[in-house]
C-alpha cells in the first residue's frame, strides 16, 4: 500500500495523473525535509554554512536540441516551427507519457504544488512530480510558493513529470537522444527525462508562459531581470547567459523584482518566479554581495567544487562546468521587491558581451532600433566556453531567449515596441564585453564601469549630456559620463590600430545583417532600416 507523507489536497489522487503503485508519495515537504532526504540518499552534501550542494549528472545545462513541442490543434498554426521549436508527434507523446508514469512504479515520488506568475490575473497552478527530492526543493525555491491552506485545496492546471533516470529510445520514441523535454499545450503536460539539470523544469514552464501570455492576453513575456528604485523607477535588463543580467539587477541601492523571467501587462511588471537562479562562476562577495549572501541554508548549489580538504565552495573551479549555479528563494535577497505588481519600466537595458571589442559600453536606441536589436539578441562566445571555439564567435538569440519562445520573434518585438512608445521608455544597449581590442588582445570592461554607466542612466545624470553618433551602427553615444574614461565611451579610440577597428566593425555589422535576413519578410521597413549600414563617415 502506498505511503503518503506531507501536505496535500485530500481529494488529490495520483491515479488522476496516471501514477500507480508508488512506494511513498512525499507531498509538499518543507525545504529542511527535502534537504534531509537528499543527504540521506547521498545525493548531496552541505557546505560549511549549511547550504545544500548537488551534482546534476551528465547534464550541467539545458539541452536545447532535445526540446520539443507537441504539434496539435493548439500549436499547429501558432508556433514558429524551427530548429528550436521542434514538432513532436501527439501519439508518440502519449506513448512516452505512459512509459514515464510506468517508470515511477515502485519508486518514491516527490510532489510539489506551486504556481508561476506573481500577478494572479495570469497565474498558472503547477504540480511537479519528481524522482529526486532536490528537484522538488528546486521547485520550492524557484516557483511561487503557496500557503498551507492553498495546498489543501490545490487543483493543478499544468503537470510536470521529471525523471532524470528515465532514458528514451530515440529509434522508438522519436526523440533525438535519450534525454528530452517535451511540452504538450493541449494536455498541459511537460515531460522531462534523462537529465538531472534542474533548469529544464523552470524553462519548461517559462516556455508555456511565453506562448500563453502574448498569444492570449497581449502580455509581453520577457527573459530579463528587473529592479526598482526608491522613486518607483523600474528598470529591465535583457541579456543572454553570461552578459550580467543577474549581476547588474542585484543592486544594493535598488529592490530586486526578479532575476530571469517577467511579464509586462497594461498594469505593470510582474515576476514569473519566486526565486533566483544565479551563475556562480568567479562569484565574490565584493563584486556580487547580494548573490553571495543569498547562498545560505535553503539555497541549492549545483555542480560546484570545494577547496581541497574543506567544505568551502571554490567558485573559480570550473572543472565540472562553467555553468555552476545556485537557486534560492527571492527572500534570500534582503532588498527584494515585495508587492505583486511593479511599475512600468522607465529604462530598459539590452546587455551584450561583445567579445570583438567593437560596441560601445553604453548607447541609446530609438524605438525602431530597439526592436531590431531585440530581435537580433546579440552576444559573443569566447574561446574555451565550448569545444572548438578558439576565437570570439558571434551568437544571436532572438529576443534574448530564442530557446524559450514558441511564437515568432516579431510578435514579441511588436509588443515591446508598442509598450515602449506608450510608456515613454528609454532603451539602452550595454556592452559588458571587451574594449581596446577583441578577446585575447583587449580587456574586459570592468564591472565597476558598467555599474557606473547604468547608475548614471537610472539617476538621470545623462539627461542633459550630449550624444555623438557611432558610425556604421548609427547608435547614440553619450559624450561624457562622470568617472568613465573617454576612450572607453568611444571604443575606436581605445584600439591601437584604428584601421583594424574599422574593418572589424564592418565585419560585425555584416554578421548582424546576415543574421537578420531570416526575419526581414515579417518585420516593418522601419525596423529593417535600423540595421547597421556599410558606409563610414568617421575619418581620423
Amino acid at each position: 500500500m502506498m505511503k503518503v507523507i506531507g501536505v496535500k489536497n485530500p481529494n488529490a489522487n495520483l491515479s488522476d495523473h496516471n501514477l500507480s503503485e508508488i512506494k511513498t508519495a512525499y507531498w509538499n515537504l518543507k525545504p529542511n525535509e527535502l534537504i534531509e532526504d537528499t543527504l540521506r540518499r547521498n545525493q548531496g552534501t552541505l557546505t560549511q554554512n549549511g547550504t545544500l550542494t548537488i551534482k546534476t549528472g551528465r547534464f550541467t545545462g539545458r539541452s536545447p536540441l532535445d526540446r520539443f513541442i507537441v504539434k496539435d490543434s493548439v500549436t499547429e498554426t501558432a508556433v514558429d516551427w524551427n530548429d528550436i521549436n521542434q514538432p513532436y508527434d501527439s501519439d508518440k507523446f502519449d506513448i512516452l507519457f505512459e512509459k514515464i508514469t510506468q517508470y515511477f512504479k515502485g519508486k518514491d515520488i516527490f510532489i510539489k504544488d506551486a504556481a508561476v506568475c506573481n500577478d494572479e490575473s495570469y497565474q498558472l497552478k503547477v504540480r511537479v512530480f519528481s524522482e529526486h527530492s532536490y528537484s522538488a526543493n528546486f521547485v520550492h525555491n524557484m516557483f511561487v510558493r503557496l500557503k498551507k491552506e492553498e495546498l489543501t485545496t490545490f487543483s493543478p492546471e499544468w503537470a510536470v513529470y521529471v525523471a532524470p533516470g528515465f532514458k528514451a529510445d530515440p529509434s522508438v520514441d522519436g526523440t533525438r537522444a535519450a534525454n528530452f523535454s517535451i511540452i504538450n499545450f493541449e494536455k498541459k503536460t511537460i515531460l522531462v527525462g534523462g537529465s538531472g539539470y534542474t533548469g529544464e523544469i523552470k524553462k519548461g514552464m517559462f516556455s508555456v508562459l511565453n506562448f500563453n501570455l502574448p498569444h492570449h492576453y497581449d502580455v509581453l513575456s520577457m527573459h530579463c531581470s528587473a529592479n526598482v528604485g526608491e522613486n518607483k523607477d523600474a528598470a529591465v535588463f535583457f541579456g543572454l547567459s553570461g552578459t550580467g543580467k543577474t549581476t547588474l539587477s542585484a543592486d544594493p541601492q535598488r529592490k530586486l523584482i526578479g532575476d530571469d523571467e517577467h511579464g509586462w501587462s497594461d498594469d505593470g511588471l510582474f515576476n514569473f518566479e519566486g526565486g533566483c537562479y544565479a551563475k556562480c562562476i568567479n562569484l565574490t562577495k565584493e563584486n556580487e554581495p547580494d548573490i553571495y549572501n543569498a547562498i545560505k541554508p535553503g539555497a541549492i548549489l549545483e555542480n560546484i567544487k570545494f577547496f581541497e580538504g574543506t567544505c568551502r565552495p571554490n567558485y573559480e573551479d570550473t572543472s565540472v562546468t562553467q555553468n555552476t549555479r545556485v537557486s534560492y528563494p527571492i527572500h534570500h535577497i534582503k532588498n527584494h521587491y515585495k508587492p505583486t505588481l511593479a511599475p512600468h519600466p522607465k529604462n530598459i537595458f539590452f546587455l551584450t558581451c561583445d567579445a570583438f571589442g567593437i560596441l560601445p559600453p553604453l548607447s541609446k536606441l530609438t524605438v525602431e532600433q530597439a526592436m531590431f536589436y531585440f530581435i537580433s539578441g546579440y552576444t559573443a562566445k569566447i574561446a574555451g566556453t565550448e569545444d572548438g571555439i578558439v576565437e570570439p564567435l558571434a551568437t544571436f538569440s532572438a529576443c534574448f531567449g530564442a530557446p524559450f519562445l514558441p511564437l515568432h520573434p516579431n510578435q514579441y518585438a511588436q509588443l515591446l515596441g508598442k509598450k515602449i512608445e506608450k510608456h515613454g521608455v528609454n532603451i539602452w544597449l550595454v556592452n559588458t564585453g571587451w574594449t581596446g581590442g577583441p578577446y585575447g588582445v583587449g580587456n574586459r570592461i570592468s564591472l565597476k564601469h558598467t555599474r557606473k554607466l547604468i547608475t548614471s542612466v537610472l539617476d538621470g545624470d545623462l539627461d542633459d549630456v550630449s550624444f555623438t553618433n557611432f558610425d556604421v551602427f548609427d547608435l547614440a553615444i553619450p559624450s561624457f559620463c562622470d568617472e568613465i574614461p573617454g576612450d572607453l565611451l568611444h571604443p575606436r579610440n581605445s584600439w591601437a590600430d584604428k584601421e583594424d577597428y574599422d574593418e572589424k566593425r564592418i565585419e560585425l555589422a555584416n554578421l548582424f545583417n546576415k543574421n537578420f535576413e531570416k526575419f526581414e519578410d515579417q518585420v516593418s521597413q522601419n525596423i529593417r532600416n535600423s540595421a547597421p549600414i556599410h558606409e563610414m563617415t568617421f575619418v581620423g
